[in-house]
């Protein structure tokens, strides 16, 4: 052998390693790499195209669970196609980033155009409602004179949009749009600050700020009483919606509501968004949104918040900080998602309620889901259909010296529900506010057929003398009556009480009995155990 010629056996089998790995072409590594990174960025952006394909394209079912008494399933859910249907993602979107970044980008929004109202709320604050006609849509064109009478019975859809969101995105163009063609009134309660309205109070909407919707929703009840009310709410708006539905309880003029990616625990949700990458991307985006958001109203936040934190923040628990529990006196972010967090009122919802998320959502996580109260399905606009046509619409009930931000009951007395595994829902079964002057709609257009605000408050004026006047007239008559009201009222309050005392009363005595058993039980065992042995013997010997 030549000495400049090493055997095989006189390498190091390092060298024999990089010797046989120059010899692959370069171009074999290329598809190497790129065939890793396609593994990486399939799991990275969570695309499950593979799992459609392994499943024949077929799509999922929707696995149903329900309580088999609940009458609103046999009334309403297994009349709707859609929910006993199967899902399948467009291929080439079978990744939640691609269908999030599709819609945002090119989402292709239809062209809407939309009646503005400016409804003022009791503290001042100013916000828009858009509304969305059939009679605007079905014929092709913007009719000036169109108007909705107090007779009129076409249902009317509220819509509350998510975070920083108004009536000009395109998710909510395209739902309004698709719910005004099946003949019903659409009206988008934009949040204060939102939609080209300047803040007029000191007070902004937050992800519990109930307020807002509450007013809006009792003020079209009292404008149009025999129209069926329907209230759609996405994101924080569907956070928003469940809030207040389960604050008010049974006393809401709201027929049946539709909550869409509901995040429902905000603490969860917060520490999902800050836990990976993807999800970071998306917390300063969102953050950035609600920079934005400052930077329209920045005279009142630089009074009332911190205004060099909102511009250093780089995340929405940041901008919450330095914002959000400022204005809305919060101690501090932990505290305001606590005490705004949906989930804790939905089992006082008594509204049939339909609830819609995505199991893959990158921003709203199932974590934060509260499955025992409820699970997921979709087809908004058929459920609110078949609801509209059944005899499960809710009815307000009135109840007497109701707070709407008084303490919840307890779950347990709540029911029956309609739960759904997968993919699935939830139907619940079981204060109206006095309405401020709304002003003029955009472009010279009024909704309602009082033509000015001075009319209104000379209505109002004249009310009140005629109330006075009665009032004067007839005092022993009213005093008569409220003393007859008073003995029913007391008395099923005390039947209430004492059946609640009841409950509570035998729940109490089974948890101590529960909880104290492993420690009193040996206990009573050893003492028995001992009592036995002497009275035993004394059995037999007496024998």
């Amino acid at each position: 052998m030549d000495a400049f010629h090493p055997t095989p056996a006189s390498l190091s089998p390092y060298k024999l390693l990089f010797r046989a790995l120059s010899s692959i072409p370069i171009s074999h590594y290329f598809l190497a790499s790129l065939f890793c990174s396609l593994i990486f960025l399939y799991h990275f952006l969570e695309f499950h195209f593979l799992e459609d394909v392994f499943s024949g394209l077929r799509g999922s079912p929707v696995s149903l669970t329900f309580n088999s008494h609940s009458q609103i399933y046999e009334g309403v859910v297994s009349k709707c196609k859609i929910l006993h249907g199967r899902y399948l993602a467009t291929p080439w979107l079978s990744s939640p980033h691609f269908q999030t970044a599709f819609l945002n980008f090119f989402g292709r929004p239809p062209v809407v155009n939309y009646r503005r109202q400016i409804f003022h709320a009791s503290d001042g604050g100013s916000l828009a409602l858009d509304w969305l006609l059939p009679s605007d849509v079905l014929r092709g064109a913007f009719h000036a004179n169109n108007a909705i009478s107090k007779d009129d019975t076409t249902p009317i859809v509220v819509v509350i949009p998510g975070l920083t969101s108004d009536s000009t995105s395109a998710y909510i163009k395209h739902f309004a749009l698709n719910m005004v063609k099946r003949g019903w009134n659409i009206v988008v309660s934009n949040h204060r600050g939102l939609g080209g309205i300047s803040i007029t109070s000191d007070c902004f909407y937050n992800a519990g700020w109930t307020e807002d919707i509450r007013e809006v929703i009792a003020h079209l009840h009292h404008e149009y009483p025999v129209a069926p009310l329907f209230a759609v709410g996405t994101s924080i708006g569907a956070n928003i919606l469940v809030k207040y539905l389960g604050e008010d309880g049974e006393n809401i003029p709201v027929a049946g509501a539709v909550a869409i990616c509901n995040p429902w625990d905000l603490l969860i949700g917060d520490r999902f968004i800050s836990r990976r990458l993807l999800q970071k991307f998306y917390d300063m985006a969102l953050a950035s949104g609600l920079q934005g958001y400052a930077q329209l109203h920045q005279p009142r936040y630089s009074r009332l918040a911190d205004w060099e934190g909102i511009k250093k923040s780089r995340s929405i628990r940041d901008f919450d900080t330095y914002a959000t529990c400022l204005v809305g006196k919060f101690e501090t972010a932990d505290t305001y998602y606590r005490r705004c967090s949906s989930a804790s009122f939905v089992g006082n919802v008594a509204v049939p309620l339909l609830c819609v998320s995505a199991l893959d959502d990158p921003v709203c996580t199932r974590e934060a889901i509260p499955w025992d109260e409820c699970r997921w399905v979709r087809a908004v606009d058929e459920f609110l259909s078949v609801l509209h046509s059944s005899p499960f619409m809710h009815k307000q009930k009135k109840i007497l010296n109701s707070s709407p931000h008084s303490s919840l009951e307890s779950a347990i007395d709540q029911g029956p529900y309609v739960n759904f595994a997968e993919d699935g829902m939830v139907a619940a079964m079981g204060n109206e506010q006095t309405s401020t002057v709304v002003g003029p709609l955009s472009e010279g257009q009024n909704i309602h057929d009082k033509s000015s605000d001075n009319e209104m408050a000379s209505d109002s004026e004249q009310d009140e003398r005629m109330t006075t006047e009665n009032s004067a007239l007839a005092p022993n008559i009213a005093q008569t009556s409220k003393l007859a009201a008073k003995p029913s009222s007391i008395r099923k309050c005390l039947e209430k009480l004492s059946q609640h005392n009841r409950i509570s009363m035998w729940l109490m005595a089974y948890i101590a009995i529960t909880t104290s058993w492993p420690l009193v039980g040996p206990a009573l065992q050893f003492v028995f155990k001992n009592k036995f042995k002497s009275v035993l013997p004394a059995a037999l010997h007496g024998r």
